[in-house]
């Protein structure tokens, strides 16, 4: 009897770790990042501010910066700061990786918005979802052959994979949905 009553409570409180873990950890990350970012201001300048002004300055900031960057005259200075970057070695690679992640996945040239299913294994029939980074390669040598990145289920890095043409169906379900399936390993539902 005792060992049953202890299994229920067992199961009752996996139970409730399961529903309040997902909120716990995503205010946890929220508030952090609040935190953060709030603390950013006060620490380059050595002053004192309100809870939440930090967080209004670093974002009015970055707005501020954005719409002087969408002008046609600072696009010109970006570029020669750009090219000046991209010819210190160990700060070019750092640099331009970043900006091309950003790009991929805010800029103006999303490059994660085509998921795929790709027949990794045609004998066992094994699929991996996907997103075409890139389809024409034939400047390195691979016509027949498209770039489609495979993130990897609960972690922030993928695979870079070659994969011939043939071998891609096109999904019909939003790139925001496949990533999340991929990332979550399956367990988040798709919805069509």
């Amino acid at each position: 009897m005792e060992n049953k009553l202890w299994k229920k409570v067992l199961r009752y409180f996996l139970q409730g770790l399961i529903v309040i873990a997902p909120f716990a950890i995503t205010i946890y990350i929220i508030v952090a990042l609040f935190q953060w970012l709030d603390n950013v201001v006060p620490r380059l300048f050595q002053i004192t501010l309100y809870p939440g002004v930090g967080i209004i300055i670093v974002i009015s900031f970055i707005l501020v910066l954005g719409y002087i960057a969408s002008n046609f005259l600072t696009k010109s200075l970006i570029t020669i700061f750009e090219s000046s970057i991209k010819r210190i070695p160990l700060v070019n690679l750092l640099y331009s990786s970043t900006k091309d992640v950003m790009d991929a996945f805010v800029g103006e040239k999303k490059k994660f918005d085509h998921p795929v299913l790709v027949k990794v294994d045609a004998q066992l029939n094994f699929y991996r979802i996907g997103f075409i980074t890139r389809e024409d390669l034939t400047d390195i040598g691979l016509a027949e052959n498209t770039a489609v990145y495979f993130p990897h289920s609960y972690n922030i890095s993928g695979n870079l994979f070659f994969v011939p043409t043939k071998d891609i169906q096109h999904l019909k379900i939003s790139s925001a949905e496949a990533m999340k399936f991929v990332v979550s390993g399956g367990v988040a539902g798709l919805h069509k």
